[in-house]
């Protein structure tokens, strides 16, 4: 426990331990454990020190966040007193009865077992490590309102307490298994699984347990298990997790695959259990688990087999993933700033850079999961800074071509590989959040893609088609050392195209193919992935309507086309722009004037992104002013920040920025008007609409970051990881 970060104190039964409790400060973490626990140091490290949770558990270990100690308290107090309320299966309190063969050395738990002595618990304690930052389990729902919603520390540090009769559990010779100080998980008495003959993790020693990784490492939420042969003591620690999961405190259950977590009953057992412990190296779990399980080709292939050991390293000299994040990001400006030079050693060099800057932002995640340092300061900087780094990219490879021998124009083309890529990402978001907890969710289209998922190469060739981030920068990298600028852009806006019609082609298909229920959660996330301003909602409220199958669509096509042909047939100057795009206001009022419900209404954000960023891109190009398509480039990504920002903050379920500031900087309406009324009125002028994009991206760009900082590095803010693997 102590190499986990934890001092280490011994209790005799739950009366000592309710009285080790008592003095731990309150706003620190705390743990239970069996001192009779025999396991791997991971599947300690996993239960006890992952900082999302508000309470954890694996068998024989149970962890609480400050906001369910009253709960704890109430649990032991029960288990103290087990007639009174008692859940139905338990123990009834501690078990005192001897385990011979023990061998207590130092008090300290490891990872080949513990004390002999009658059973106990381990209560380790954590002050917060970063004061403020806090996280919220992901989708949990809180039956208690005294810790609802309140802040978990994310990586307490300090004492812990092993109650025990005895002493802790002992250290084992490989190295000491300890309690670490931040989120945990519990596995239920009744799930422990034992090790099936292939050495996978099995629920009944015969089958693989679900979530066990190939190769024998544990897949990220695998069910624990317990020593092959060995079905394990009851222990009173568990009676503690079902009584805090009865009370409504949601207890994370992780999935430990291979990995063993046991209270054997005696020395025969505890035997087993070691044999079983020294059969799985859970170092090499852990660095298997550290990757994420589905990820592109070029990642999976090419980059994680070397970066999650480049993780390791970080983490046995203190780095941080934030750390690494800032790195990747200083790496990729400093390649940004060598393809400004416009010469071939610096596009040279900008390539290896932009590879190496993709290495450290594989690495930073790879670092989290490895040391299970989640943050909120850290999920905000992950969800931020690929955009960053790539469209800093593009905008260094338009100045280098403007400074390479001929002086090259290509900011048109980097504008519009933005736009498309930033397109393509909100089509992703908006499918997913309509559809990842619809009911009935069933599709012909998505069985045949489950179908084709047996089919390995099928697999991966149509994860390169849809060019994830891996396979995108590496094209780059290679284009930028090899071609030209002009070239770099043309391949990337061909790939992003393709992979765009493919995506949503299937997403669409899928749509009209699929009987499901939206739920409330989901039409609120489009309503506000649509980002609508003043003009939109008047409209609305004055077009109110029940909800049509196609209506909202419908409306979003004909507004988005109208202003993009205005604005093309019109040209800079003209006023025609303006009143397609108020046109486009009013359509864009009435596609949301019903509860988006209806099976493509998920498309309704991505053509509202691009009727709003396309307006800006032809107007800037056809403007010819010098200054103009560099000034709008900064403009979309001034705004295309905020639409990311929502989209996270969607996904932490805290719903989308304020309100108030989603009305002060316009809505995308509103946006629209303004930037071609910009036009229509500054077009005699020498620089006045170059002036004027800039203005108002500084102005959107100040307004945005100061409430987008405010919100991530606040109390209430959620760390938000993806570990889906979606290409980015």
């Amino acid at each position: 426990m102590r190499s986990l970060g934890f001092d280490v104190r011994t209790a005799a039964d739950a009366a000592g331990v309710t009285e080790e409790l008592a003095a731990v400060p309150a706003h620190e973490r705390v743990a239970l454990v069996d001192p009779r626990f025999v396991g791997h140091v991971h599947a300690l490290r996993l239960a006890l020190t992952d900082p999302r949770f508000p309470a954890a558990a694996t068998r024989g270990a149970l962890t609480v966040q400050p906001e369910a100690r009253t709960a704890l308290t109430r649990a032991l107090a029960a288990a103290a007193h087990p007639g009174e309320t008692a859940p139905a299966g338990a123990a009834g309190g501690p078990e005192r009865a001897a385990v011979p063969g023990a061998d207590t050395r130092d008090g300290d738990a490891g990872p080949f077992g513990g004390d002999a002595g009658p059973s106990g618990g381990a209560v380790a304690s954590g002050a917060g490590h970063r004061p403020g930052a806090t996280v919220r389990a992901p989708g949990a729902v809180h039956a208690s309102g005294e810790y609802a919603g309140s802040p978990s520390r994310t990586r307490p540090s300090g004492a812990a307490t092993a109650l025990g009769p005895s002493g802790a559990t002992a250290l084992d010779s490989s190295g000491a298994a300890a309690l670490a100080p931040s989120g945990a998980t519990a596995l239920d008495p009744s799930r422990a699984t034992a090790l099936g003959p292939s050495g996978t993790a099995a629920a009944d020693g015969s089958a693989p347990a679900p979530g066990a990784h190939p190769s024998g490492a544990a897949a990220p939420g695998a069910p624990g298990a317990t020593a092959p042969g060995a079905t394990g003591t009851h222990s009173w620690v568990d009676d503690i997790a079902a009584r805090l999961d009865a009370e409504g405190v949601p207890v994370h259950r992780p999935e430990l695959g291979v990995l063993v977590a046991a209270v054997p009953a005696d020395a025969r057992e505890r035997a087993t259990a070691a044999d079983a412990v020294a059969a799985v190296d859970d170092e090499r779990v852990r660095l298997r688990a550290a990757v994420k399980s589905r990820d592109g080709f070029f990642t999976t292939f090419c980059i994680s087999p070397y970066s999650r050991y480049i993780a390791r390293w970080c983490a046995r000299r203190g780095l941080t993933p934030n750390q690494v994040t800032t790195a990747s990001l200083l790496t990729a400006l400093i390649a940004a700033a060598c393809a400004a030079t416009g010469t071939r050693p610096g596009f040279v060099s900008a390539g290896v850079l932009l590879i190496a800057s993709f290495v450290l932002d594989c690495t930073d995640g790879q670092l989290a999961r490895y040391s299970l340092q989640y943050s909120t300061l850290g999920a905000w900087l992950d969800a931020t800074f690929d955009r960053a780094k790539e469209y800093a990219y593009y905008a260094g490879l338009a100045l280098g071509a403007a400074r390479a021998g001929g002086g090259d124009d290509v900011w048109a083309l980097a504008l519009g590989a933005m736009v498309l890529q930033t397109c393509r990402h909100v089509v992703d978001f908006a499918f997913n959040e309509a559809n990842h907890d619809a009911t009935g969710n069933t599709s012909p289209t998505a069985a045949l893609s489950g179908r084709l998922d047996s089919v390995g190469w099928t697999v991966w060739a149509r994860r390169m088609i849809v060019l994830p981030i891996g396979e995108r920068w590496a094209m780059i990298a290679v284009l930028t050392a090899f071609t030209t600028p002009r070239i770099t852009f043309y391949a990337l806006l061909v790939g992003c195209a393709l992979a765009a019609c493919y995506t949503t082609a299937g997403r669409v298909l899928r749509s009209l193919t699929r009987r499901a229920e939206r739920s409330d959660r989901a039409v609120r996330a489009l309503a506000e992935l649509t980002d609508s301003g003043p003009l939109a909602e008047a409209v609305a409220k004055a077009a109110a309507r029940g909800a049509g199958s196609f209506l909202a669509p419908l409306s979003a096509v004909l507004g988005a086309a109208a202003v993009l042909a205005g604005t093309a047939a019109g040209g800079f100057g003209s006023w025609l722009p303006v009143g397609c795009a108020v046109l486009y206001a009013v359509l864009a009022g009435v596609a949301v004037a019903a509860p988006l419900k209806g099976p493509l209404d998920w498309l309704v954000p991505p053509l509202f992104r691009a009727a709003e960023y396309g307006t800006i891109l032809i107007l800037a190009a056809r403007s010819e002013v010098n200054g103009a398509l560099p000034a709008a480039f900064g403009l979309v990504a001034a705004v295309a920040y905020h639409h990311y920002d929502t989209v996270y903050r969607i996904r932490g379920g805290t719903g989308a920025p304020p309100h108030r500031l989603v009305r002060a900087i316009g809505g995308h309406e509103g946006r629209t008007v303004v930037v071609t009324a910009a036009a229509a009125l500054l077009h005699d002028q020498n620089q006045g609409f170059t002036i004027a994009l800039t203005a108002l991206a500084a102005a959107l760009a100040l307004a945005v970051l100061i409430e987008s900082i405010r919100f991530w590095v606040s109390s209430g803010a959620p760390a938000v990881h993806d570990e889906t693997g979606e290409p980015a």
